[in-house]
C-alpha cells in the first residue's frame, strides 16, 4: 500500500502570510481542497466510470461499450498504484499496488473485467483518503501558527512605541499588550496588570490574573489591562513553535503505520509471482501445450489473488468505522480502528474534556455583613446586573447563573472594568463590586495599592476570609461582592465536570484493565477535585504540564509497555494527541489543530463513546482475523487443486468470487446498529480481572 508522508516543514522564523485574495470561493477550494489532489481526482474518476459500466453492464448494452468503461477505469484508478509498483521494482522491492495490477489484468485477461475494476476502484479510493488526511494535517500546523500575532508593538530606548514583526523581536525587548490583544512572544510581565487567557497553551478554562514577574506565552489573549512584557524567548523557540515542532515530529513518525495486511505484502507478493511463472513455465517443459499452461497459470493467478485477503481486512474496519461515526465518533482511517483495538491505557485531558471547558457559577455565600438584601436570589440579581456588561469569562457565568434561575434585573446606571481586578456598577442608586480576594502579602505592594478600589484589605476582610478558603479549597475560584464598600457575598465558580465522565471512566478502566489516567495543565487542586469527582486515583494525576510535559508523560507511559490513547480538545494537547499510540479529540469545543491532529473525534462530545468505540475496534479486528482465516483456507483449497488436479477455470473464479462475498459479507455485519449497542454494553458491564 502506498503512504503518505504526514510531515510538514515550517519556518517557524517567519510569520504566516495572510493568504491572497483569491477571485471566487469556488476557485480557492478548487485549488486548496480535496480536489487540488491528483490523488483525489483519479479516484473519483475510477469510480464513476466503474460505477457507469455497471449499469451500463446492467442494462444489457453491448459488451463493447461497458468493457471500454471498465478499461478506462483501469486506467485512471491503476496508473498511479501502477507506476509506484514499477518504481519500486526498480529498487528490488515488489510492492502489492504492482501485485493488485497485475491480478486485475489478469481478471480481464480472462473475461472477470468487473473484478478487476472493483479492485482498482478499491486501492485508488483508500490511496485518496491517505492523501486528504495527510494534506488536512499539513494545513493545520501551518494554521497554528496564526495564533501567534504577526506584528508586536515594541518599545524602544527612549520609550516610544514602534511596530514590528514579530520575528523580528530579540531577547530582552520589550513589548506593549493592550487589552483584546495576543502577546507577540513568551515573556515575563514587567509592569501592568490583567488576566490573560492562555488556554491555547496550558488548558486552563478561566483566564488567568497577570502581574509583574509573571509568565506570559506568545499566542495567548489579553484580557483587560496593559501589559508591559519582556521578550525571554525567540520566536522559534516560543511554546507555540514548539508546538508545531512537536505535531511535525510525532506526525511523520505516524505515517509510517501500516495495516496489519501490509506487514505480509512482500513476502505475499513474491511468492505468488514466483508461483504464477513456476505454474506457467513448468508445464511448457514438460510439454504441456502454450495454451493450456496460460490458462491453468491464470486459473492460478485468480484463485491465489488477494482480492479476498484484502476484503477480509477493509470491510469490517470500514464497517466500524461507519458504525462509529452514526454514534458520534468519527474514526479517520482503518490503521487508526487497528490502533483502537490494542489500546492497553487511556488518557484524560481536564479542561474540555471531563469537564465542559467553561465557568459556572458553584456556591453564592453571602457574608454576616449582608443584613439588607441577605437573600441568595437578590444578591445573584445585582450580581448579574454589574456583571451584564463584562465580557470577562466568570461575569458572563454570573448573568448565566441568573438567567438559569428566571431572575430579572435593571441594567445598571453605570459601568467599569478595572483590569486585573473586577468590575464596578451602579445599580439602582447602589454601588456593587465585584472582584478578586484580596493579594497576598507576597504580592507587590504597588499592585495592591491599585487593585484596592475593589478588593478588601486583608486586616479587613468583612468575616469573607474562611468561606474563600473553604470554596478555594474546594477547586473554585472566589471572588468577592461588595454592597457600597462592604463585603455581602462571595461567589464560588468553577468549571463543571461533564455528567457521564465519571462513568466513562470506570468503563474504560473495566475495558482495558488499567486505571485511566489524567494529565492536565491546571494547577494541583483543580485537578485533584477533578479526579476526585470522576474516580480517577490521585496517584494517577499529572497537572500543572505544559504540552512538551504532557509529550514526556506520554512517552513516559509508552516506555513502560502502554498503548496510550490521550482524550483530549485544546491547542495545548495536539502535540501529545500526536505522540499517543492513539490521539482522540473532544468535537464540539476542539480546537481545529487537535481535531485535525487527533486519529479520532468524539462528535457529540459523550465520553462514554470512547470505551464504546474501544470495544467495537476489538471485535473488528476479530472479524479480521476469522475473515483472514476464511479467505486463506479458499485460497489454500483452490490452489492445491489447480496444481494437484484440474480445476476447471468458471469454478475457479465461482470460489475466488464466492470467498470474496463471503468475507465481504461477514465484516459488513458491523454495519448494524446492534453492532455499537453490542459494544457499548460490552465495555458498561466488563469487570477487571
Amino acid at each position: 500500500m502506498r503512504t503518505y508522508d504526514a510531515s510538514v516543514t515550517t519556518d517557524l522564523r517567519t510569520p504566516v502570510a495572510a493568504p491572497p485574495a483569491a477571485a471566487s470561493r469556488q476557485v480557492r477550494w478548487w485549488r486548496s481542497g480535496a480536489c487540488s489532489l491528483p490523488e483525489v481526482r483519479w479516484a473519483a474518476a475510477a469510480a464513476a466510470l466503474f460505477a457507469v459500466g455497471g449499469i451500463a453492464q446492467l442494462a444489457g448494452a453491448p459488451s463493447w461499450l461497458w468493457w471500454a468503461l471498465y478499461l478506462t477505469c483501469y486506467a485512471a484508478g491503476g496508473w498511479e498504484p501502477g507506476l509506484a509498483g514499477l518504481r519500486a521494482l526498480r529498487e528490488r522491492t515488489l510492492d502489492v499496488d504492482l501485485l493488485m495490477v497485475a491480478a486485475a489484468i489478469g481478471a480481464a485477461a480472462i473475461g472477470q473485467v468487473f473484478d478487476g475494476a472493483l479492485l482498482i476502484v478499491i486501492f485508488a479510493t483508500s490511496g485518496a483518503l491517505e492523501a486528504v488526511a495527510t494534506k488536512r494535517t499539513e494545513d493545520s500546523v501551518r494554521g497554528l501558527l496564526d495564533l501567534a500575532p504577526e506584528r508586536a508593538t515594541r518599545l524602544t530606548e527612549a520609550e516610544d512605541e514602534e511596530v514590528v514583526p514579530t520575528a523580528d523581536l530579540k531577547v530582552g525587548d520589550v513589548i506593549v499588550v493592550r487589552p483584546g490583544e495576543r502577546i507577540g512572544a513568551d515573556g515575563q510581565v514587567v509592569s501592568g496588570a490583567g488576566d490573560v487567557n492562555q488556554a491555547t497553551i496550558t488548558g486552563e478554562s478561566l483566564p488567568v490574573d497577570k502581574r509583574p514577574g509573571d509568565e506570559v506565552f506568545a499566542g495567548t489573549l489579553n484580557g483587560l489591562g496593559v501589559l508591559r512584557v519582556r521578550v525571554t524567548r525567540p520566536a522559534a523557540d516560543t511554546v507555540i513553535a514548539r508546538i508545531v515542532a512537536m505535531v511535525e515530529q510525532a506526525g511523520a513518525t505516524k505515517a509510517c503505520a501500516q495495516l496489519f495486511i501490509e506487514k505480509i505484502e512482500q513476502r505475499y507478493s513474491l511468492a505468488m509471482v514466483a508461483a504464477t511463472l513456476a505454474v506457467f513455465v513448468l508445464p511448457l517443459a514438460w510439454g504441456v501445450p502454450l495454451q493450456e499452461a496460460l490458462v491453468r497459470a491464470m486459473t492460478f493467478m485468480i484463485v491465489a489473488s488477494p482480492c479476498a485477503v484484502v476484503l477480509a481486512t477493509m470491510p469490517p474496519l470500514l464497517a466500524a468505522i461507519a458504525t462509529a461515526g452514526r454514534n458520534g465518533v468519527l474514526v479517520k482511517s482503518a490503521v487508526v480502528l487497528e490502533h483502537l483495538a490494542t489500546v492497553t491505557q487511556v488518557a484524560f485531558d481536564k479542561t474540555g474534556t471531563l469537564t465542559e471547558g467553561r465557568p459556572h457559577l458553584a456556591a453564592l455565600r453571602p457574608l454576616p455583613a449582608a443584613s439588607v438584601g441577605a437573600d441568595a436570589d437578590a444578591l445573584l440579581a445585582l450580581a448579574a446586573a454589574a456583571e451584564d456588561g463584562s465580557e470577562h469569562p466568570l461575569g458572563r457565568a454570573v448573568v448565566r447563573a441568573a438567567l438559569d434561575k428566571g431572575l430579572i434585573w435593571t441594567g445598571a446606571d453605570s459601568f467599569e472594568a478595572v483590569p486585573g481586578s473586577g468590575v464596578r456598577a451602579r445599580v439602582h442608586g447602589r454601588l456593587v463590586e465585584i472582584g478578586r480576594p484580596a493579594p497576598s502579602p507576597q504580592d507587590d505592594p504597588q499592585e495592591r495599592k491599585t487593585t484596592a478600589a475593589t478588593q478588601a484589605a486583608p486586616d479587613d476582610d468583612g468575616g469573607y476570609g474562611a468561606v474563600v478558603t473553604e470554596l478555594e479549597d474546594a477547586g473554585h475560584s472566589a471572588v468577592i461582592m461588595k454592597l457600597d464598600g462592604i463585603p455581602v457575598a462571595v461567589l464560588g465558580l468553577a468549571d463543571r465536570v461533564r455528567p457521564d465522565a465519571a462513568a466513562a471512566i470506570a468503563h474504560t478502566g473495566a475495558l482495558t484493565l488499567t486505571a485511566p489516567m489524567l494529565l492536565t495543565g491546571d494547577n494541583p487542586r483543580a485537578a485533584a477535585r477533578v479526579a476526585a469527582a470522576t474516580g480517577i486515583r490521585a496517584t494517577d494525576v499529572r497537572a500543572g504540564l505544559l504540552p512538551e510535559h504532557k509529550v514526556a508523560a506520554v512517552r513516559e507511559l509508552h516506555d513502560s509497555g502502554a498503548r496510550v490513547a490521550l482524550v483530549g480538545d485544546g491547542v495545548n494537547d495536539a502535540p501529545a494527541l500526536a505522540s499517543a499510540h492513539i490521539g482522540i479529540a473532544m468535537g464540539r469545543a476542539g480546537s481545529d489543530l487537535a481535531l485535525d491532529t487527533a486519529d479520532a473525534v468524539i462528535t457529540r462530545d459523550e465520553l462514554a463513546a470512547v470505551p464504546a468505540v474501544i470495544a467495537l475496534a476489538r471485535r473488528a479486528r476479530r472479524l479480521v482475523v476469522a475473515n483472514l482465516v476464511i479467505a486463506a483456507t479458499f485460497i489454500a483449497v483452490l490452489v492445491a487443486w489447480d496444481l494437484l488436479g484440474e480445476l476447471p477455470l468458471p469454478l475457479g473464479v465461482a470460489g475466488h468470487e464466492g470467498s470474496t462475498v463471503i468475507v465481504g459479507l461477514n465484516g459488513l455485519r458491523l454495519l448494524r446498529q446492534a453492532a455499537w449497542r453490542r459494544a457499548a454494553a460490552t465495555a458498561t458491564t466488563r469487570k477487571p480481572s
